[in-house]
């Protein structure tokens, strides 16, 4: 299946139906007065978050949902049928954002969790409603209000607990089949991931994290180069990010350059990222021997000025990650602990969250800017004959008008 981690949508809630203008036409029954009932109210639209499903891919080419309307009102005081809600589930950890306002209508990271995103219309009113001692035969009615009609963005972001950084081929593919069921595609060249994979390492009985293996980063990632930029909205809602660094790059260059690039990209990304827990992951070890490991250990630590845990682990021999999976479990329950015994911390982790969402929705709609004027000018470019362009208007001092592919 398709990964598709945005989409955007349009919903229409159903309109009300319309009150109903009727009088009692029976025999015997002289003057029997109004009877008209109440239209129905129109569908609202819900939006359902769904553990079952990983992708909006359902979205990407059906976008445009209708409730149903409410029916008329009938006569006999008969109301009319209301129409029937419409329920749009989407994956776990989905964010919906009005696209007119930029504003965020909710956030669904819990499953059978529901968010009303278009309230459908209230009904009209019928005649009877309107008699009184002063008017016995009211011919006054009132329409159904229309329901609610907006453009929606999807923007789903996976709910891991520990996010994977790296270089492309730093291991990472190889260390979550390691440590988990998953599967992901491991090859000897780089990009073999092309979209985020999800993984569930148990560490014992009932105990076990989820963790996210995102594509790879390379240098200018963000300023749109490469795949992984697209991702690192993923790693938002993560409790830790492991920094998977290559202990013998392919192309005998220095580890510690590898680690600075993951940096420099991260922070221009998102700052408050940076502020996330992070742990150092040495990995193919298994390619050094032993007194190398501790000096290119040594050597990566030093340049980087790490300060944070530092594992060294060979994810293809499966040598240290199991201690690296006790490590995180360890520190996943001491995290959970603290924030329901220390308010304050679980206020400034919130707090922390906020931030990293936000800095990461604006710089992402800043690439989006930035490609949609890059388009717009090719297309101006493109659309531009050279017949338009007489020399004579240049006499006339007219405005050059010069067009750049």
């Amino acid at each position: 299946m398709k990964f598709v981690d945005e989409v955007s949508i349009f919903v229409k809630a159903g309109d009300g139906g319309n009150g109903m203008m009727s009088f009692r036409r029976e025999k015997f029954i002289e003057k029997g007065g109004p009877n008209g009932g109440d239209g129905g109210d129109g569908g609202s639209i819900y939006l359902e978050a769904d553990e079952n499903l990983n992708t909006l891919v359902d979205y990407r080419y059906t976008r445009r949902f209708h409730a149903q309307n409410g029916q008329k009102g009938g006569s006999t005081d008969c109301t009319g049928a209301k129409g029937e809600d419409l329920i749009l589930p989407v994956p776990v950890g989905t964010t919906v954002i009005d696209a007119a306002t930029q504003e965020i209508m909710g956030d669904l990271t819990k499953a059978g969790q529901r968010l009303l995103v278009a309230q459908g219309g209230w009904h009209g009113l019928g005649n009877t409603r309107f008699k009184s001692s002063t008017n016995r035969a009211p011919r006054q009615t009132t329409p159904g209000k229309p329901g609610d009609a907006r453009d929606l963005k999807l923007e789903l972001k996976v709910l891991a607990d520990v996010g994977l950084l790296g270089l492309p081929n730093a291991g990472k593919s190889t260390f979550i089949r390691s440590v988990s069921a998953a599967k992901p595609k491991v090859a000897d060249y780089p990009f073999t991931t092309l979209v985020p994979n999800l993984g569930v390492v148990s560490v014992g009985r009932y105990k076990s994290f989820v963790i996210a293996d995102i594509p790879g980063l390379i240098e200018g990632a963000a300023e749109g180069a490469g795949l992984g930029i697209r991702f690192l909205k993923h790693l938002a809602r993560t409790r830790l990010l492991l920094h998977l660094v290559d202990m013998v790059p392919p192309d005998g260059s220095d580890p510690a350059d590898a680690a600075e690039i993951i940096l420099h990209e991260l922070e221009k990304f998102s700052p408050a990222l940076m502020q996330r827990d992070r742990w150092l992951v040495l990995n193919k070890a298994d390619q050094l021997l032993d007194e190398e490991r501790e000096e290119r250990m040594r050597q990566v630590v030093e340049r980087l000025d790490w300060k944070g845990p530092v594992f060294v682990i060979s994810a293809l021999e499966s040598d240290g990650t199991e201690a690296l999976a006790q490590a995180i479990m360890r520190y996943l329950d001491e995290r959970t602990l603290r924030i329901a015994e220390d308010p304050q911390y679980a206020e400034a982790l919130a707090e922390l969250d906020r931030q990293i969402e936000d800095e990461a929705r604006a710089r992402l709609q800043e690439l989006d800017d930035q490609r949609a004027l890059r388009r717009a000018g090719v297309k101006a470019a493109d659309e531009v004959d050279d017949d338009d362009f007489d020399d004579d208007d240049d006499d006339e001092g007219g405005a050059e008008i010069f067009y750049v592919r």
